[in-house]
């Protein structure tokens, strides 16, 4: 048991008897009111999210979480297909559980999958991944008088603004907190 004050990001906790990981958290404290922890967690057996709110005293169930390195392989119907580099067992996950992170996901892209009670819960991107821009609009010379953007397809199908100096088949890296330009690669 923990108290909800040491909750953090990405720890499991049992909530109303299911195991959860919490996705957000913020402490707060009120003018006169006593301090609380607002949570937002996703249930691993529903894969639905709730917020919920703790008193900072509060006593919290927590839940062991098994960390293991994946290498992503493929994607099909079926769903996303990763590869314990060392076994090569392959684990194929629902796109309900890979969310936002399909956007970033390339071949042999390295990620980190938390599981809870032996079912997967979440997969933990790098902070940048390099990936290849597919489609993008030419600059016109003369439109750089601030920081203009154009819009740009990467090999994952995700668009994200970036400068009108990057051109198609080239590497750029991207951050995988907010999908935003990095830089070249």
């Amino acid at each position: 048991m923990a108290a909800a004050n040491d909750l953090r990001k990405g720890m499991a906790i049992r909530y109303n008897g299911n195991p959860a990981i919490v996705l957000d958290i913020q402490h707060r404290t009120p003018g006169n009111l006593r301090a609380f922890v607002q949570c937002i967690i996703r249930y691993i057996g529903t894969g639905k999210s709730a917020d919920i709110r703790f008193s900072s005293t509060e006593k919290v169930e927590t839940v062991d979480v098994n960390r293991q390195q994946l290498e992503f392989s493929y994607s099909d119907h079926q769903g996303y297909h990763f590869m314990d580099p060392e076994t090569y067992e392959t684990i194929t996950l629902h796109e309900d559980l890979v969310a936002e992170s399909k956007g970033y996901l390339v071949e042999n892209l390295k990620v980190e999958v938390l599981s809870i009670e032996g079912r997967p819960a979440q997969i933990l991107l790098p902070s940048s991944v390099t990936l290849k821009v597919t489609e993008s609009a030419d600059g016109v010379r003369g439109d750089s008088a601030n920081n203009v953007q154009k819009p740009a397809k990467l090999e994952t199908g995700k668009t994200i603004t970036v400068p009108l100096f990057i051109k198609e088949g080239e590497l750029i890296k991207v951050s995988t907190a907010d999908g935003s330009y990095l830089g070249r690669a």
